[in-house]
């Protein structure tokens, strides 16, 4: 026999909480969940890592998303980068010009276009335009069933999709940082020659007495650091959508936000130890 039910008191209102009643705590699950989720994306990228020296490779799918993606980043990336150098060169000549050290504008407006402006400019247009898209056609993919298909036929979706999309961002990512520290550079020394009048022979040996071949090496090894993080980042949202195709569209968005969050980071240690490792030309 079952007990009878607890009678509500007449005139005691229904939502009444009790005096000795705590609040809620949040389950040690999902606390977890971030850690679940970091520990999840760098298992994706060691595998990705793994599956890059497998065969057979990818070739056509590799040289489509290749030109993919150059064909989405190579026009923004030139007009974003003039802009970009211009700024730098007018910030750097105006504080060069209050300290009376004009001369080191050339120098420093392109050490720190090749060190640090190229590279983010190239990693932030990849992951916006490409890795967006990425992230789009593998969640689509995968809410179709496609990639479960894949698995159940025997083959590894990792090694077949995923590993051309991450290779072709970090190639384009490698020569398109190049063209934008070219354009970069060029802009810098317009503006800066043309509008602030400073002497192009200056601009040219501030350069040369304060630039040293490790300040490319460093500005290649970021682009393509940050085009692996830009298509693992996508590839795993992608992978993983939640609610359909609803949950494509917020993948989309949270790829984009947690590469944006991840490149400044990493950025930030490679230039720590850059730094460290590497002196100053002349010290």
């Amino acid at each position: 026999m079952t007990a009878p039910l607890p009678v509500r008191p007449a005139g005691e209102p229904a939502d009444r909480v009790p005096a000795d009643a705590t609040p809620r705590q949040k389950s040690p699950s999902r606390l977890l969940a971030p850690l679940r989720e970091t520990g999840k994306l760098f298992a994706l990228a060691a595998a990705v890592t793994r599956a890059i020296f497998r065969r057979p490779f990818q070739v056509r799918e590799f040289i489509e998303q290749f030109w993919f993606v150059a064909s989405v980043t190579i026009l923004p990336a030139a007009l974003v980068s003039i802009p970009f150098g211009a700024v730098i060169a007018l910030q750097v000549g105006s504080l060069t010009e209050q300290l009376g050290a004009q001369s080191f504008t050339g120098g420093a407006s392109v050490l720190a276009v090749i060190q640090q402006a190229s590279p983010l400019i190239v990693a932030l247009l990849i992951s916006g335009a490409a890795g967006s898209a990425i992230c789009a056609d593998l969640g689509s993919r995968k809410i179709r069933e496609e990639l479960d298909a894949m698995e159940v036929m025997g083959v590894s979706p990792i090694q077949r999709i995923v590993v051309p999309r991450v290779l072709a961002t970090m190639l384009v990512a490698v020569l398109l940082n190049g063209l934008v520290s070219v354009v970069g550079t060029l802009g810098g020394y317009f503006f800066n020659v043309i509008m602030q009048g400073g002497t192009p022979g200056a601009y040219l040996a501030s350069f040369s007495a304060l630039a040293q071949l490790p300040d490319l090496y460093i500005g290649e090894f970021k682009a393509l650091v940050f085009g692996f993080i830009a298509g693992i980042v996508a590839a795993y949202r992608g992978l993983n959508p939640r609610g359909g195709p609803k949950g494509v569209g917020d993948a989309v968005n949270q790829s984009v936000v947690i590469t944006f969050m991840l490149l400044f980071f990493v950025n930030m240690v490679l230039t720590a130890i850059y730094l460290q490792i590497v002196p100053a030309k002349g010290s």
